[in-house]
């Protein structure tokens, strides 16, 4: 007797062309390309002037000035931000309330009103002992402790959340097992407690390369202000603007890269991208 074989292999699904998603790409892909065109057949701007402003020796000067700038805040508002975290969720009523305080300040406050107080701190606090606070208190202290401590009080609630964000019982077990405080928050707490920070802490930190362009107000010779004294000299206001915000759009890029890398680096095995 014949044995039958029956093919139970599914049939090949029917590719089903979704026509919405190719309307509204097609649109926008149209708007898009039609704002391009625009842009680019603008007479107004001398588009053969943006390559040789790239490499311009004062343009790089504002680039160097605008990273140092926006890794020593952001360095010390880290820093900062991990006491005051700390503070924020101790047992002392208090750290709590100080801490508090000054998340409420720092976090309210617009950075460009920060700015400006420190830009004129000396004309309420005119010495610190025997030191003049204009002497000390320079433009650029002035945006360094503005961008710092605003940062600081961001990165100190997502801080301050990350080690909420670990669960209670892991730190009673790590009791029960005899562990000492600080044994349970560097072997417990923290390595689960990076993982959830990460990931906001690289958005602050291009976040703050951004915010770095406002202490141009206070005539720091970042990228931004340098841009600006060339355009004020040779009119060239679009062109410079385009060179800044090359420069802005690459180091952020770049910031971006080295977040995902670093968040697949900490990231729990098998969870990995």
């Amino acid at each position: 007797m014949a044995s039958i074989e029956t093919d139970f292999r599914a049939p090949p699904a029917r590719l089903k062309i979704r026509w919405g998603q190719i309307a509204t790409g097609g649109t926008a892909l149209l708007i898009l390309g039609a704002m391009v065109w625009v842009v680019a057949q603008s007479q107004s701007i001398l588009w053969a002037e943006i390559p040789g402003y790239l490499l311009d020796p004062r343009i790089l000067s504002g680039v160097v000035l605008t990273l140092k700038l926006t890794v020593g805040a952001m360095v010390f508002g880290i820093v900062v931000g991990c006491v005051v975290a700390a503070m924020a969720i101790s047992e002392n009523l208090v750290l709590r309330a100080i801490a508090a305080g000054f998340v409420w300040w720092f976090r309210g406050v617009p950075l460009i009103v920060q700015i400006f107080l420190w830009f004129n701190i000396a004309l309420f606090v005119p010495r610190l002992g025997p030191y003049d606070i204009n002497l000390l208190v320079t433009p650029a202290v002035a945006g360094f402790l503005a961008l710092g401590l605003h940062e600081a009080a961001n990165m100190s609630e997502i801080i301050r959340a990350g080690l909420k964000a670990v669960d209670k019982g892991q730190r009673e077990a790590a009791q029960a097992l005899g562990l000492k405080p600080l044994q349970i928050m560097r072997t417990i707490i923290l390595p689960q407690a990076v993982r959830l920070v990460i990931p906001p802490t690289g958005n602050q930190a291009i976040g703050m390369l951004k915010a770095s362009a406002i202490v141009s107000v206070i005539g720091m010779r970042d990228l931004l202000t340098m841009a600006q004294q060339i355009y004020a000299a040779n009119f060239l206001v679009i062109e410079l603007l385009f060179v800044a915000s090359i420069w802005y759009l690459g180091i952020t890029t770049v910031a971006q890269v080295g977040q995902h890398y670093l968040e697949k680096r900490f990231a729990p095995k098998g969870r990995g991208n």
